[in-house]
């Protein structure tokens, strides 16, 4: 589930008095890059338009159209020449799609000459801006905005913006499953759904007795016994009594039951304490493992964790957890502690996991009736971390940062990994000035840049980053 194809709606935009021909010729290689970063394309073709390209409004009625039937995820307006903006914005109108927009335009043939054919992209790709922002629509500006589509820039743009669609048709289109109630001491995971479900997400409820019940009638059928197989493969089990791992394996069956029927997109799930005292394991083990199947899962039943973890893994095209601000590196300011009691994916281990008993529940009660989470330090390298919560008039705001987890001498029990972030210090008084929970996402990718232009532009999250400077400003770069 971590795989989805996009596909992009091209328009490209032509405009009488220039040449034909230099327009299909760069039409051409929009498509052909469009292609290579492994995206669908519709795109007119000469039967329908001329050269292929938009131009009137005839034109546009029949692109828009060709749009809307196909369901794009994104559109890209590449300014072929001059372009006509009219055309671009009937184009728009007639599609009626609300999803992301890349525009951009094509660069000279070469000096200008009184001779030379020119383009005059630059300027017509202003006059398009102004015409979306008189029709209310959104859209994304290529990081380089005047190039030829074959160029580097532009496949990295391309890559980009598929990340933008990606999480943005995701979220809002999203199904969570709820499985039980949150723990009461928590209220740092209440949400409002009414706003969850404007956003265009939907929550999908199960009581935590119906998982209880399907597990307690589960035989040890053949499917069990592979899932037992499994997770001893990669995983140690050598602490776990196998009774207990058969326990495990059932709950993973009755969850993946559950996702299948409702056709869900992530899990946050009611982890403690009444899955110990019915069941006798703990969750976090089967959560993980789902974590890499492209379904996140979150503790204590934070949707809001979820929908944090679900944007960051669509945007990365990879796993992602969802773990405590757990501590301060005794002696370095720029180091923190991101850990969870083991219910990361096992993908993210630099050291072997090893399934045991949740220590702090095991303080107070038998340590065999709680075991299932998977302890291990995380590989090295570059992490995004975020988070995505609402004020208390339900407006939506998000955190991230981008860092580099290390390993260090400091050490302690369950799944961590300690950072390393740019302006920590900053974020965290920004975390506690602006309310936002204890709980973050993270995920194996630096994405931040997808999530600033997904989260901020199109979906109407305020965002706030450790090194912000301004507005619709944001530097991935980091000092790695």
């Amino acid at each position: 589930m971590l795989e989805k194809r996009i596909t992009l709606g091209l328009i490209p935009a032509n405009r009488a008095f220039f040449s034909d021909k230099l327009a299909s010729k760069m039409r051409g290689q929009a498509i052909k890059a469009i292609k290579t970063a492994g995206a669908r394309v519709i795109v007119p073709d000469a039967t329908m338009t001329k050269v292929g390209c938009v131009e009137s409004l005839d034109e546009a009625e029949k692109v828009g159209k060709l749009f809307r039937q196909a369901n794009v995820d994104g559109i890209v307006i590449g300014a072929m020449n001059f372009g006509d903006e009219q055309a671009v914005a009937h184009t728009l109108r007639r599609a009626g799609l609300d999803v992301p927009i890349l525009v951009f335009g094509c660069q000279e043939e070469s000096r200008l000459t009184r001779k030379l054919s020119r383009r005059d992209s630059f300027c017509g790709l202003l006059s398009i801006g102004e015409a979306l922002r008189q029709i209310g629509m959104k859209y994304t500006v290529a990081q380089v905005p005047i190039c030829y589509p074959s160029d580097a820039s532009f496949k990295k743009d391309l890559a980009w913006f598929l990340g933008v669609c990606r999480v943005v048709t995701g979220v809002r289109n999203a199904r969570y499953g709820q499985i039980g109630a949150r723990p009461d001491a928590f209220w740092t995971c209440r949400m409002d759904e009414k706003q969850l479900q404007r956003l265009g997400v939907t929550t999908v409820t199960l009581d935590l007795s119906e998982i209880i019940a399907r597990v307690q009638k589960m035989r040890l059928n053949a499917g069990v016994k592979r899932t037992m197989a499994n997770i001893k493969r990669y995983i140690n089990t050598s602490a776990v009594p196998e009774r207990r791992l058969e326990q495990i394996a059932k709950f993973e069956h009755a969850v993946d039951r559950f996702v299948e029927e409702a056709n869900l997109d992530g899990l946050a799930i009611q982890c403690w304490t009444s899955v110990q005292d019915n069941l006798e394991i703990c969750t976090c083990g089967t959560m993980g493992r789902l974590g890499d199947r492209g379904i996140p899962c979150a503790c204590e039943v934070d949707v809001l964790g979820t929908l944090t973890m679900h944007s960051l893994m669509l945007a990365a095209e990879s796993p992602a957890a969802l773990a405590d601000w757990n501590n301060l590196h005794h002696k370095d300011p720029e180091l923190v502690n991101l850990w969870h009691c083991g219910v990361f994916p096992p993908s993210f281990a630099g050291t072997q996991p090893k399934m045991g008993p949740q220590t702090i529940l095991a303080t107070v009660r038998d340590p065999e009736l709680c075991m299932g989470v998977v302890e291990f330090e995380m590989k090295s390298g570059p992490v995004t971390v975020a988070r995505v919560t609402q004020d208390a008039d339900g407006r939506w705001k998000s955190v991230m940062a981008e860092g580099k987890v290390e390993r260090t001498d400091a050490k302690t029990f369950g799944a961590f990994g300690w950072t390393r972030i740019k302006g920590l210090q900053r974020l965290y008084r920004d975390v506690l000035m602006r309310h936002f929970p204890h709980h973050a996402g993270l995920t194996r990718a630096h994405v931040g840049n997808i999530l600033w232009e997904a989260w901020g532009n199109y979906l109407g999250f305020d965002v706030y980053t450790p090194d912000r400077t301004a507005p619709g400003q944001y530097d991935p770069s980091l000092p790695f």
